[in-house]
């Protein structure tokens, strides 16, 4: 009974979606009704949950919004319809379009199964789950997402299902600058709907799936289903070495400068998989990237494959001088992370010279705030074996802690437990704070990544899952119809929030 109530009173949140409808109309007089199409607005429920669900042993809480908000929240089994839990609701000072903000807290529930929260006024949320090893399948399907997009093979039914592919791209590819000139740039991964393959998108997606490797390597398994699964090499490590031997067919053996992309030609006459390919210039944004990547993966290569790995760090040295004789490696941001991922992996003072000359300048500390490649590279150095200057290590760690302090506060002064609706801001947040926690372990900071995946996976305005689409309510049923897993690069900051939590 409770659940009918629900599904007839739910309906007082916002609009977000609109149907067409076209009802019968009554004559009016001696004159036709006319044929009206109306909207009919679509409402979401006012209590929103992560509708994929929970884990049995981590804290549970459910966001009510609304005016003149109940005290008293209810969790019923979605199978049996059974009153299972009773909770408080908690009053907080946020308020969001309007509506009052209060939390309800079931974290004492850790039966497994399928539930749904029900309160007066309001009615219920979509269904979700109470689950031990509830990130399991959604974290091997985000990392799987490299493996069904790769180029110059094919990809099986098998492990990939409906996204299988046969094998593509794999003729010469035409320089753009000179049409008579080709060259062999099979392989990496497609980045978007036209089959394109970008260097510098490449590697930031690749040195965000390492980060996930290397600060939380015991939730990475051999065992995912790809090709490689089962050869003693974490499947993601196999996932990045795919991505980087197509990165080294993209330099130029000559100079060591490195191609941009490989694009697609579009021609309507011909399959996308089998058309042909053009490559964009050398760019010295995609020769830095490149020297970045390869050195940071043939550091941590080492241990599973030295050749490759020493290889890896051959071709990152070249690409490294190359950029530092044209550009300014003392000026530029992404020099500095460059120089920081080289200097760990091979010691070279070249490469110490250029981060001191960073940590001399009075600027540094503000570019720590403001630039993704001085921070990364400043968090590079502190988890070097090479020797270190202690005193910028205890700087780079206060600049750390005050970042993540300003994160905390964020969420904790948010209506919905996180720092940003904005899905990029979000995971680089969670990208920081998830760093902190592998040096120091902290609780807090283990809740507030959780509640950000709570949010994007449905605890949030829109009550919208904008990770999986198997849900009740998830971006298809919006006009942005792109979840985060086809969005390569905000996948891979996903994987490496989710690494932190997964276990």
């Amino acid at each position: 009974m409770a659940a009918v109530v629900a599904f007839a009173t739910c309906g007082c949140a916002g609009t977000v979606k609109n149907e067409s409808v076209t009802p019968e109309q009554e004559a009016q007089g001696s004159e036709p009704a006319p044929n009206v199409v109306y909207d009919v607005p679509v409402m979401i429920p006012s209590a929103l949950v992560d509708q994929n669900g929970y884990r049995t042993g981590a804290e549970k809480s459910v966001i009510f919004k609304g005016t003149d908000l109940p005290e008293i929240f209810y969790v019923y089994n979605a199978e049996t319809d059974e009153l299972e839990y009773t909770g408080q609701m908690k009053t907080t000072n946020h308020t969001d379009d309007g509506d009052d903000i209060k939390e309800g807290y079931f974290t004492d529930m850790i039966e497994e199964g399928s539930y749904y929260i029900y309160t007066d006024k309001i009615g219920s949320s979509y269904s979700f789950r109470i689950q031990n090893d509830l990130y399991d399948d959604i974290f091997n399907e985000a990392c799987k997402t490299y493996y069904k997009n790769r180029c110059g093979m094919a990809v099986s039914e098998a492990l990939a299902g409906e996204d299988a592919h046969a094998e593509c791209h794999t003729g010469e590819a035409h320089l753009q600058e000179d049409p008579s000139k080709t060259i062999d740039v099979s392989g990496g991964w497609h980045l978007n709907a036209g089959a394109d393959r970008d260097v510098v998108t490449g590697c930031k997606i690749a040195q965000n799936l390492l980060l996930a490797y290397e600060m939380n390597s015991k939730v990475i398994t051999d065992d995912s289903g790809i090709p490689e699964s089962e050869n003693g090499i974490p499947d993601l490590l196999d996932e990045v070495r795919y991505e980087v031997e197509w990165l080294m067919k993209m330099q130029d053996e000559r100079t060591g400068g490195v191609y941009g992309s490989a694009l697609t030609v579009r021609d309507e006459n011909v399959d996308l998989m089998q058309a042909n390919v053009e490559v964009t210039p050398i760019t010295m944004e995609a020769t830095i990237r490149f020297a970045t990547l390869l050195s940071d993966f043939g550091y941590l290569y080492q241990s599973f494959d030295s050749n490759f790995a020493t290889t890896c760090l051959k071709c990152a040295d070249r690409a490294y001088s190359l950029y530092a004789g044209t550009e300014n490696v003392r000026t530029n941001s992404e020099g500095f992370y460059a120089a920081a991922q080289l200097y760990r992996a091979t010691g070279a003072s070249k490469y110490e010279q250029v981060l001191t000359s960073y940590f001399e300048s009075d600027k540094f500390d503000q570019m720590f705030k403001d630039y993704e490649d001085i921070f990364l590279g400043a968090i590079t150095y502190i988890s070097t074996n090479q020797k270190v200057n202690v005193d910028v290590c205890s700087r780079i760690m206060k600049l750390l802690m005050n970042k993540t302090t300003g994160i905390v506060n964020s969420a904790r002064n948010s209506a919905f437990m996180v720092t940003s609706e904005d899905h990029e801001q979000l995971l680089d947040d969670m990208r920081t704070i998830t760093i902190t926690d592998h040096i120091i372990y902290n609780y807090e900071y283990t809740t507030i990544i959780e509640n950000h995946a709570h949010y994007l996976m449905g605890r949030n305005p829109e009550a919208v899952n904008y990770v999986t689409d198997t849900t009740e309510r998830t971006y298809k049923d919006t006009d942005e119809g792109m979840g985060i897993m086809n969005q390569p690069l905000l996948n891979a900051k996903f994987i490496f929030m989710l690494s932190v939590i997964k276990e």
